[in-house]
C-alpha cells in the first residue's frame, strides 16, 4: 500500500475544501482553485457553475419567450374568435333587412289607419325596429345630412337650389351600421 491510503479517511483534504490560509494567493491560484463566497471550488468547478449559469439564463430566456409568445396567441385567438362573431352577426342581420324594408314599404302604403290590419303592421314594424336596436343596429341618418361615401351609396343625382352642395336629397333605401360598421350602404339622391 502506498503512503497516502495508509493515513486514516478523516485526515485526507477533500479538493473542494478550502486550503490552510496560510498559502499565499499565488499558490492558491496556481493549483487551480478558485474562491467563490467564501467556498473554495476548482477551475473544473468553477467553470462547470459558468456552463450551468449560462444554460439557465438560456432556459429562462427561452421559457420568458414562449410565454410571451401563448399571450400574443391567446389575445390572437381571442381578437379573431370576437371578429368572427361580428361578421357572423352581420350576416346574419344583413340578410333580414330585407324583411324591414317590406315592412317599412308596407307601413308607409296609403290605407285607412283605422284599419286594423294597418295598425298590426305598424306594431310589428316597430317591434322589429326595436329587436334590431337591441342588436346594437342603428339606422344611418341620411336626409339632409352632407354625403358620406363611407356611408352613402349615391345612385342619382338632382340640381336643387334650396339643398346645399353634396347634400342627400332622398332615402331610397336605409342604411345600417353595427357598432362602427356599415352593415348596409344607404341608397341616396345627393344634390348639386
Amino acid at each position: 500500500m502506498t503512503e497516502e491510503n495508509k493515513q486514516p479517511l478523516e485526515e485526507k483534504i477533500p479538493e473542494t475544501e478550502e486550503a490552510p490560509q496560510s498559502q499565499p494567493e499565488g499558490e492558491k491560484a496556481a493549483k487551480g482553485k478558485k474562491k467563490k463566497g467564501g467556498v473554495t471550488f476548482t477551475r473544473e468547478q468553477a467553470e462547470q457553475m459558468e456552463l450551468a449559469a449560462r444554460q439557465l439564463e438560456t432556459t429562462k430566456d427561452q421559457f420568458a419567450r414562449l410565454a410571451a409568445e401563448y399571450d400574443n396567441y391567446r389575445k390572437r385567438t381571442a381578437k379573431e374568435k370576437e371578429t368572427l362573431y361580428q361578421d357572423a352577426k352581420a350576416d346574419t342581420i344583413r340578410e333580414f333587412l330585407a324583411v324591414y324594408d317590406n315592412l317599412e314599404r308596407a307601413a308607409a302604403a296609403p290605407g285607412g289607419e283605422d284599419d286594423p290590419h294597418k295598425k298590426g303592421l305598424e306594431m310589428i314594424f316597430t317591434q322589429y325596429k326595436e329587436l334590431l336596436k337591441k342588436l346594437g343596429v342603428a339606422e344611418i341618418e341620411a336626409q339632409g345630412q352632407p354625403f358620406d361615401p363611407e356611408r352613402h351609396e349615391a345612385v342619382m343625382h338632382v340640381d336643387d337650389e334650396n339643398l346645399g352642395e353634396n347634400e342627400v336629397a332622398q332615402v331610397f333605401q336605409a342604411g345600417f351600421i353595427l357598432g362602427d360598421r356599415v352593415i348596409r350602404h344607404a341608397v341616396v339622391q345627393v344634390a348639386n
